[in-house]
């Protein structure tokens, strides 16, 4: 594990100033793609930075996407693939009174439990109202080539979503980003409506 997150780091830092993700210009509900070079038709390792049941399922996806491209996908070997799926919730309006209690709404009901978190209150430590866009899920998609650390592809999402339709945004995000994703280019996210 300490050697992986040796390897992730040299990657970052090795990576080109332009392959960080995007800045304030990219909205909620865009997607944008960054092809520094296409895809390569090489076998793909698709990592995910937090593993949860939301992210293990749009990771399947994303493979699947990888697949139908010709790309050989996998776990581990080939290029990797990191994959950062965040959802949350910062508009402190859904009943809670603010504080993170309770597992995260996509969760089906059976899922396996996770432990209890501690109640720590959510707030800003500043006077700006936060604003009361809702729920957000964000996908990021950044490729490094294997034997040189170089960011190949870079590619992010976003939608304002709730926790029991997260899975199918999600899926409409990867879609978007698939549909031409050897392309620069900045489009719409598919947020359902």
């Amino acid at each position: 594990m300490r050697i992986a997150f040796i390897i992730a780091l040299a990657a970052f830092a090795a990576a080109p100033s332009h392959a960080q993700p995007p800045g304030p210009g990219l909205k909620t509900g865009q997607m944008e793609v960054k092809a520094y070079q296409a895809i390569p038709k090489t076998k793909v390792a698709v990592q995910l930075t937090s593993d949860t049941s939301l992210a293990r399922k749009l990771r399947g996806e994303v493979m699947e996407r990888l697949a139908k491209r010709g790309n050989e996908v996998g776990f581990s070997g080939g290029n990797v693939m990191r994959m950062d799926v965040s959802y949350f919730d910062l508009s402190l309006g859904s009943g809670s009174g603010g504080y993170i209690n309770d597992a995260p709404s996509y969760l089906e009901p059976g899922s396996n439990p996770r432990m209890d978190l501690p109640r720590n209150k959510i707030e800003r430590r500043d006077t700006i109202t936060p604003p009361g866009a809702g729920p957000t899920l964000r996908i990021s998609l950044t490729l490094y080539a294997l034997d040189t650390g170089k960011v190949l592809w870079f590619a992010t999402a976003s939608c304002i979503t709730q926790g029991n339709n997260a899975e199918q945004s999600g899926i409409n995000m990867i879609d978007s980003i698939f549909s031409s994703p050897d392309k620069n280019r900045i489009a719409e996210a598919g947020c359902p409506l």
